[in-house]
C-alpha cells in the first residue's frame, strides 16, 4: 500500500512518500523532495503539468525508456523495475552531485502514482484532454475526483479496426463524437472490392475517421501489430506533457497539420535540433535523444514503434547505433 499522510486540514490533499522521495500538493503546485549531500532538496511543478505527465507515465506503463516530467523529475523503465530520479538527467544538478535515483519494483511505484492521481485529480479535470477542453478545475482545494478519466486505458486493438473482435472502442461510433478540431474530416469508409473467395481476407478502414473521434491527446493507441512492429497513431494538441527519452529509434509520420519537436541530448538535456513536421513528413527520433512536441492545432501523428524484446539493452550496450541510417 502507498505510504500516505492524512489529508491536509486546509487543502484536503494527501501527501505521499515513495522510498526517500516525498510528494505533496497545494492549490496550485506539486512539490517533490529528495535527499542530496546530507540535506533535503525540493523541486516545484505546476499541478496541472505534473498530473498530465503522471497520468501518461501510468497509462503507458512507464513507456520505452525515459519519461521526463520536466528537466528535473522523471522515470526510467527498466522493464520489471522503474527508476525514479530527480536531477539525474539535468546537467547542472548531476555535475553538482545534487541528483538522486532510486529503483522500485514496477507494482510498487505504480500503486503510489495511481494513488496520487486519484487523490489529486479534482472533479471536472481530465489530464488526458487538451487544456481548452478541460478548464481549470485542477486548481484550488480538493473537490471530488475524476476516476473515469484517470483510469482510462490505452486503446490496444486485437485486430485492425473494423474487423470482428478488434476490441477498438472507436470502431463503434456511439459515444465517440468527432473532435471539434476535425469537423472537416471525411467519415466515409473505403470500399473494398475483393476477388471472389477472398472477401474475408481483405479489409480497409478510414484511419482519419478513427483518429477524428479520439477523446485524448498525446496518448498513442495501437491499430496494427506485425510481429514486433507496432503502428500507434495519436492526436496531438498543445504540448506533449512529458519530455520523452528514447531507448530505441522511434519513427514519426505526420498525417495532418503541424508539430514542432524540440530535440535534446538524452543524458544532459543540451539542445540538439528543432524539427518542424508538416503533413507527409517522416522523421526518426534516434535512441540517444529526448524530445517534446508542440502542436498549435490538434494534429494527427502516426508513431511507428519497434517492440522487439531486449532492444533497449542492445542500444544501451552500444551494440546498435542510435541512428537508423549511417551517413
Amino acid at each position: 500500500m502507498p505510504n500516505a499522510s492524512e489529508p491536509h486540514p486546509t487543502t484536503g490533499y494527501t501527501s505521499f512518500e515513495l522510498g526517500r522521495f516525498s510528494f505533496s500538493r497545494d492549490e496550485y503546485f506539486v512539490t517533490v523532495s529528495w535527499p542530496a549531500r546530507e540535506t533535503q532538496l525540493s523541486h516545484t511543478m505546476p499541478v496541472d503539468a505534473f498530473l498530465r505527465a503522471l497520468v501518461r507515465d501510468v497509462a503507458w506503463g512507464f513507456f520505452y525508456g525515459w519519461v521526463n516530467f520536466d528537466t528535473v523529475l522523471g522515470t526510467r523503465n527498466r522493464y520489471g523495475r522503474v527508476e525514479l530520479y530527480a536531477g539525474r538527467y539535468d546537467d547542472s544538478y548531476h555535475r553538482a552531485g545534487l541528483d538522486y535515483v532510486e529503483s522500485f519494483d514496477t507494482p510498487q511505484i505504480l500503486d503510489t502514482f495511481q494513488a496520487m492521481l486519484a487523490d489529486w485529480t479534482n472533479a471536472g479535470f481530465d489530464p488526458f484532454a487538451a487544456p481548452a477542453e478541460t478548464g481549470t478545475s485542477v486548481f484550488g482545494k480538493k473537490h471530488g475526483t475524476n476516476r473515469a478519466a484517470i483510469e482510462r486505458q490505452r486503446e490496444v486493438c486485437k485486430r485492425m479496426p473494423g474487423l470482428p473482435g478488434d476490441a477498438c472502442l472507436r470502431s463503434d461510433e456511439s459515444g465517440y463524437p468527432v473532435n471539434r478540431a476535425f469537423a472537416d474530416v471525411d467519415q466515409t469508409e473505403p470500399e473494398v472490392h475483393a476477388e471472389p473467395g477472398f472477401e474475408h481476407e481483405v479489409h480497409a478502414f478510414n484511419l482519419f475517421k478513427y483518429l477524428s473521434r479520439s477523446d485524448v491527446t498525446w496518448n498513442p493507441s495501437v491499430v496494427s501489430v506485425c510481429r514486433n512492429s507496432l503502428f500507434c497513431p495519436t492526436t496531438e494538441e498543445h504540448i506533449l506533457p512529458v519530455i520523452h527519452g528514447n531507448d530505441r529509434v522511434e519513427w514519426f509520420i505526420q498525417l495532418s497539420d503541424q508539430i514542432t519537436w524540440q530535440v535534446s541530448d538524452k543524458e544532459t538535456g543540451r539542445p540538439r535540433a528543432r524539427v518542424i513536421m508538416k503533413p507527409g513528413d517522416v522523421a526518426a527520433m534516434p535512441a540517444d535523444i529526448r524530445h517534446q512536441g508542440f502542436s498549435p492545432k490538434r494534429a494527427m501523428l502516426l508513431v511507428w514503434e519497434n517492440a522487439t524484446p531486449g532492444l533497449a539493452d542492445r542500444y544501451d550496450a552500444g551494440e546498435l547505433s542510435p541512428y537508423p541510417i549511417a551517413l
